[in-house]
């Protein structure tokens, strides 16, 4: 049975879609078998897929969409053809939420280099816990050596735990998602970063 990744993080515009296309493209690369599955209304995950199939011809991924109330049973039947489901998420904590909470056997929680983006996980972390879910803070567009990253990061390790990789503040993540590519697809660091994140996660996984 394939294990479910779930992304949440209830401030819009942390690098959910980013953190979840860029780890499904690099599991993929790594011969793992991948399904998608949005959750969010605004389906962003859903126009990068179609975007994917229409450049490549095809995706090399499933892809599902579900309602709240839909997850568990999308997720049940995604596990038996896939070694990785990455679930995204719409941006809000509420019980719509928590079924994708529930089948997670890891939360991403993306933050983006701003303490405003670590003060909005307060919520989805009380929600993880009630579940009983292990969860990790990825920092996305962090800028190297400046001392407000290094603050964040101080900080997020006090809320819970936070993955060693992060992804820089780079323009080839946001190139990438709108071609329907990942940027381990393109040469350059951001390729690495996506790797050492993806060879965390999968660690956790084990």
């Amino acid at each position: 049975m394939g294990k479910v990744v779930t992304v949440a993080q209830q401030k819009g515009g942390s690098g959910k879609t980013t953190l979840a296309v860029n780890l499904a493209v690099e599991f993929r690369r790594r011969g793992l078998r991948v399904a998608l599955l949005d959750t969010d209304p605004q389906g962003s995950l859903g126009r990068w897929f179609m975007a994917r199939r229409e450049r490549l011809g095809e995706a090399g991924m499933d892809f599902s969409t579900a309602s709240a109330w839909g997850v568990g049973y999308e997720c049940e039947k995604l596990r038996k053809q896939a070694d990785v489901v990455i679930v995204d998420t719409p941006p809000k904590v509420d019980a719509d939420l928590r079924p994708a909470l529930r089948e997670a056997d890891l939360v991403l929680v993306p933050v983006a280099a701003s303490m405003v983006d670590l003060w909005a996980t307060d919520g989805v972390f009380d929600l993880i816990g009630r579940e009983g879910r292990r969860a990790v803070i990825v920092l996305n567009r962090v800028k190297a050596g400046t001392r407000l990253g290094d603050e964040v990061a101080t900080a997020a390790a006090e809320v819970g735990g936070v993955a060693g990789a992060s992804l820089g503040q780079r323009v080839v993540y946001a190139e990438t998602l709108g071609q329907g590519l990942g940027a381990c697809e393109v040469r350059g660091l951001a390729a690495g970063e996506v790797g050492k994140l993806a060879d965390e996660v999968l660690g956790l996984l084990e």
